[in-house]
């Protein structure tokens, strides 16, 4: 069974969209997204995206599914038309269970949205989170979860300015080694 990883972005107050919409444009976060989501060491293997069903719809349609990548959409309506090559899981465990059985999948991330995060960021599978610090507060209405009881800060990249909205790259690694999840 494989760990996943969590991105996202975030403000100062850990807001992360509105009306199904981030209230944000930063191109450089966008890039960002893409590299870490979509590169494989290995060509052969493809990275998978975990996504809610409000994710999936945010996303525009000549963009989904997120080339590259398999793609799951956590929804519990079964009546729900994704297109050919897009899976759909009742919930987290079951779009994990379903990725355990893909023997092409290099990297699993989670991306959205509040609903998931919060499934989420608590999952014993979770060791990573790519976290984009926005330094502004912006309208949201969603928001993450707190994480630091699990988490540690492991990289902090410098400021970079997009227009006038101040943000960096961060990497935060769960609290407890794999040794030491073995051993529990």
């Amino acid at each position: 069974m494989k760990s996943f990883s969590i991105v996202v972005a975030i403000d100062q107050n850990r807001g992360i969209g509105k009306e199904g919409a981030l209230p944000w444009h930063i191109p450089e976060d966008l890039g960002y997204f893409k590299q870490i989501t979509s590169f494989t060491v290995k060509p052969d293997l493809k990275n998978a995206v975990i996504m809610g069903r409000k994710t999936w719809e945010s996303i525009p349609e000549r963009f989904r599914p997120l080339k590259g990548r398999v793609n799951v959409v956590v929804s519990r309506n079964d009546q729900l038309v994704l297109p050919g090559g897009v899976f759909r899981a009742e919930n987290v465990d079951h779009a994990l269970r379903i990725l355990d059985q893909e023997q092409i999948i290099a990297d699993i991330f989670v991306i959205g949205g509040q609903q998931i995060y919060e499934q989420t960021v608590k999952h014993p599978r979770c060791e990573k989170l790519y976290i984009t610090r926005i330094n502004k507060i912006f309208d949201c209405s969603v928001f993450f979860p707190v994480f630091e009881d699990k988490f540690s800060c492991f990289l902090i990249a410098p400021m970079r300015y997009s227009v006038d909205t101040p943000f960096q790259f961060t990497i935060y690694k769960t609290w407890a080694t794999p040794s030491t999840k073995l051993q529990q």
